[in-house]
């Protein structure tokens, strides 16, 4: 047939797993070039926390802090264990194997990446578990970006200079000393920044600002508002893509290979119903990502897996239609405040992994709303990420998310549970927290709860009694971070049929691919991580197949 274009790799999407594919088929020599469907680049990728989970990671390694590859699968296996091919041995291999080369790359190439050293695993007790394996950004100064700043989806994370490692202690800022300190250092970061007419971004935002400023380097071109329409096959391997660009239908050809990585189906309603029973309102993720390169690799033949899944979490629904949800992390595990479903119990432990959380939610027998039930100590002591902007409170208000009695009693009323249950709930709480033991849930236990505890607190970070007027329910749903459901790949990153067959010449990487990870959450970043890695193998394996 006759093309348009002719690259070497054309890779679909512009998150995380995108650029990884993109910079390094450049970087081997290869001719690449992006197609973004919507009309901003950076995906999910952009308006997350921008960790990686990286075990054995060289900055690691450097920093003597103690890691292997086999205390790294050890705890893969340990936590993830089999849930079906996705999550193969030679895939968690290939993942583990992969984080050394990716790193040393994109050091190379100018990202500037640093340790959350003290961010735990979220099972740090387990075979395996350490504290320090996630790598992040350092503060990217978007004005060296140009116009692309304008057209990125890192303006809808946090538009600050902001580290991931900043948070467990900013949420403190007035209540500790080393919160203050911290919060100082920010204020001087920002300060700083003013000072010298910079525009710093950290997180999400300043991974993919550092991605892009990498791939304007190697000329990589990027086009947006270009979406793909179909996956062109001949002779069993696909070769390109067609595409609309500028209204007009485009071909596109991929000598080497198609590399998808688009994001999951968040926003794709009929499909969150079909597969997970939710309607996904309360996502977290881009926008842009309702599953449109599933459903065309899919079409010539591709397995789909784990599309029940998610990375689930406990989250603020929205209050408004134009509003977004708010991901809890931190919120749910300071003092003076638990989780109780619709007849007043706690179910979980409040501080688990945010993936936990939300199936003990999503698989709760009794059903009905979910309440953070808090103290005034609560809201006057920790940094709430969703009551920050007056209006946004005022809207949970109108809405009857937040609610606000002077007794327990009266709170339970307004939120329609049984004021006895709860008052009973919340004594044996209370009993608890001043022994420092959850003797029901184990909340405080692990090193991963104390994270984001609060250490003034004794004898338990996490546990607080709940006891001071006023009182404040707010309203807890199952949201997530994106779906992990998608394309069934290798250990290559490259795309399988339902018989395990390969389809030559496409590939997938990050939410649009069946995530490594399975059903769990082993690290902060084990999103970004594995997108960066898969999508990194994907373009070498591509660059071996060209040389």
């Amino acid at each position: 047939m006759s093309w348009d274009h002719t690259y070497d790799v054309v890779v679909v999407g512009s998150g995380a797993a995108a650029f990884a594919a993109a910079v390094t088929a450049a970087d081997a020599g290869l001719s690449v070039v992006m197609l973004e469907g919507t009309d901003r680049w950076g995906g999910s990728s952009a308006m997350s926390g921008g960790g990686m989970w990286l075990p054995n990671n060289p900055l690691m390694q450097s920093d003597g802090a103690g890691d292997s590859r086999e205390e790294a699968l050890a705890y893969l296996e340990r936590t993830v264990g089999d849930a079906g091919p996705a999550t193969s041995r030679a895939r968690k291999e290939a993942f583990v194997d992969g984080v050394a080369p990716m790193v040393t790359m994109v050091q190379r190439l100018g990202m500037r990446l640093s340790r959350a050293a003290d961010y735990p695993d979220y099972y740090p007790e387990l075979s395996g578990g350490k504290i320090g394996r996630a790598l992040e950004v350092e503060p990217v100064d978007v004005r060296t970006l140009g116009d692309w700043w304008g057209t990125s989806r890192g303006q809808d994370g946090v538009p600050a200079p902001m580290k991931t490692d900043d948070f467990w202690l900013l949420q403190r800022a007035w209540s500790t000393p080393s919160g203050m300190v911290r919060g100082a250092q920010v204020m001087g970061r920002v300060a700083g920044m003013l000072v010298r007419r910079q525009r710093l971004v950290g997180m999400g935002a300043a991974l993919m600002a550092s991605f892009l400023t990498i791939a304007q380097r190697l000329e990589i071109p990027l086009w947006l508002s270009c979406p793909v329409t179909e996956l062109v096959v001949e002779e069993g391997r696909v070769v390109g893509v067609r595409a609309t660009r500028d209204g007009h239908d485009i071909t596109v050809a991929a000598t080497g290979g198609v590399v998808l990585g688009s994001g999951g189906f968040d926003h794709n309603q009929e499909w969150r119903e079909r597969y997970q029973g939710v309607d996904g309102r309360a996502s977290s993720g881009s926008k842009g990502n309702r599953g449109t390169v599933h459903a065309l690799a899919q079409q010539i033949g591709a397995a789909l897996d784990l599309m029940d899944d998610a990375w689930w979490g406990g989250s603020v629904p929205p209050a408004t239609a134009d509003s977004s949800p708010a991901f809890l992390v931190s919120e749910r595990s300071v003092p003076h405040s638990i989780i109780v479903d619709a007849a007043g119990d706690r179910f979980a432990n409040e501080s688990e992994s945010y993936v936990d959380l939300g199936h003990h939610m999503l698989n709760h027998p009794v059903k009905g709303r979910f309440w953070m039930v808090s103290d005034a100590r609560h809201a006057h002591r920790y940094l709430r990420s969703y009551a920050i902007d007056p209006k946004v409170i005022k809207a949970m208000f109108d809405a009857g998310i937040m609610i606000k009695a002077p007794t327990l009693g009266a709170l339970a009323t307004e939120i329609g549970v049984d004021a006895a249950r709860l008052q009973a709930t919340v004594d044996r709480f209370n009993g608890m927290a001043r022994t420092g033991i959850d003797h029901e849930f184990g909340r405080g236990n692990s090193a991963y709860d104390r994270y984001y505890g609060d250490p003034l607190c004794h004898p338990n970070p996490n546990l607080g009694t709940i006891e001071k007027g006023p009182f404040t329910a707010l309203e807890i749903v199952a949201g997530d971070l994106g779906t992990k459901g998608g394309i069934l790949t290798d250990e290559h990153a490259r795309a399988l049929r339902e018989d395990g067959s390969v389809i030559d010449g496409l590939y997938a990487a990050g939410n649009c691919s069946a995530a490594v990870m399975g059903h769990t959450y082993p690290g902060p970043g084990a999103t970004l991580g594995p997108a960066t890695v898969f999508g990194h193998l994907a373009a070498r394996h591509i660059a071996k197949g060209n040389r």
